[in-house]
């Protein structure tokens, strides 16, 4: 089964309308996605990724509250694909220069 997930917007890679790009936090895990769909995102949108796309933008309370059910009826499944993805591609580093998946602020977004 595939899934949307919600991430954090925590850095923007580009300018052009159909190659620009985003690094989004995922539980303290950094991937990044395309953004040709939500030429609006912007850093610190909440978003939707499905298939390294990020789908449409939600407000937090609705970001949040989508994780809290992907845990509920995932159990520990979700955790553990998220773990799988931080060996990969986790773009760490951000515009300020920090490491998203080491910053207890971004990682406490999302319960991590």
């Amino acid at each position: 089964m595939c899934l949307a997930v919600p991430g954090k917007i925590i850095a923007l890679v580009g300018n052009d309308p159909l190659s620009r790009s985003a690094k989004i936090a995922f539980s303290g895990v950094v991937k990044q996605a395309s953004l040709s769909l939500l030429p609006e995102a912007r850093t610190g949108d909440y978003v939707l990724v499905h298939a390294g796309f990020a789908i449409t933008r939600l407000n937090e309370d609705e970001a949040h509250r989508t994780m809290q059910y992907l845990r509920e009826m995932s159990g520990d499944e979700l955790e553990e694909e998220l773990g799988a993805m931080s060996g990969a591609d986790t773009g760490a580093g951000t515009e300020a220069g920090t490491d998203p998946t080491t910053d207890p602020k971004t990682k406490a977004e999302f319960g991590a």
